[in-house]
């Protein structure tokens, strides 16, 4: 792909019930991460209290590095099931604003290093690009294989 970065920075996040096994949801974001670069990222976890007292672990992670950010949309773009992009193509305007692409992704899936887009319960990524114009992030989508 291009030498000059296109992604500004990455953002994600997962809530991990009582019910998740932490390791397993770290496993799981880690398998959408790209492995030789998972030493550069920095994982936060806080506690939080669900409506009726349960306990719950926010993970999350802030890629600020444009080289690793960057090489998140590539391997994410590689291993998206083709039906998934052609899901995530028609319905690219619910997904864009102002210059971030939002995706959610399956926990369960992430686990077993399969990448398929999840409603329930997912785990979060905004990617946002340097160009902010929902044109010019499509472009940069197709140009990286994230769109057919």
């Amino acid at each position: 792909m291009s030498s000059k970065p296109q992604v500004a920075y990455v953002d994600l996040r997962t809530s991990v019930h009582a019910t998740e096994d932490l390791d397993k949801v770290q496993t799981a974001i880690c398998n959408i991460l790209p492995t030789e670069l998972l030493n550069l990222i920095a994982f936060k976890k806080a506690s939080l209290t669900g409506y009726h007292g349960n306990p719950i672990t926010l993970v999350e992670a802030k890629i600020n590095e444009k080289r690793v950010a960057q090489a998140v949309l590539e391997k994410i773009a590689q291993n998206l099931a083709v039906l998934d992009k052609e899901i995530l193509n028609s319905e690219i305007d619910q997904h864009l604003e102002k210059g971030n692409l939002y995706l959610r992704f399956d926990k369960q899936a992430a686990y077993l290093s399969h990448f398929k887009f999840g409603h329930t319960d997912p785990i979060h990524f905004r990617i946002h690009f340097k160009r902010h114009r929902p044109e010019e992030v499509i472009e940069v989508c197709r140009k990286f294989g994230l769109l057919p």
